[in-house]
């Protein structure tokens, strides 16, 4: 018997699953992609991805990193946080961090599958779940700026 990060306790060997992601503003659409994920193995590891990395595809997050992970860690469906996780997802990282499996979101391209989870996808050890539609950071910004 073990002890994960966050204090939950796990036997034996048990499936774990890896879900790198933002998390900025976390919101109903996050709590399913974790859900989906965790229904997939034993114990859950969301990487957090840093500011930097971020902002390198989209805008830097309005959350620091801090509240980010704090969120995260108190969804009752995840086990583990890595907080500044690897950008690129490769089965060495899988490999080193004993990982069965990788879950996203079916809102990304071929070629953002490509390029951030290549290897992974090719070994078929990524597996994309649907995706929560009418809820996103993105809608909630506009929602606070329409709100005046």
């Amino acid at each position: 018997m073990a002890t994960t990060m966050t204090g939950r306790i796990v036997e034996g060997n048990r499936k774990r699953v890896y879900v790198d992601m933002v998390g900025d503003l976390f919101h109903a659409g996050h709590v399913e992609l974790l859900k989906a994920a965790r229904a997939l193995g034993d114990v859950l590891l969301v990487g957090v991805l840093s500011d930097e990395v971020v902002a390198s595809y989209k805008r830097r997050p309005i959350l620091t990193m801090a509240e980010r992970v704090a969120v995260i860690e108190a969804c009752r469906y995840v086990d583990e946080v890595l907080p500044d996780s690897p950008y690129q997802v490769t089965p060495e990282f899988l490999d080193e961090m004993d990982i069965s499996l990788v879950v996203h979101g079916d809102d990304i391209s071929p070629e953002v599958v490509r390029e951030v989870f290549g290897a992974v996808a090719d070994a078929g050890r990524l597996r994309l779940v649907r995706y929560t539609p009418g809820i996103s950071t993105t809608d909630l910004i506009l929602r606070c700026k329409k709100a005046g």
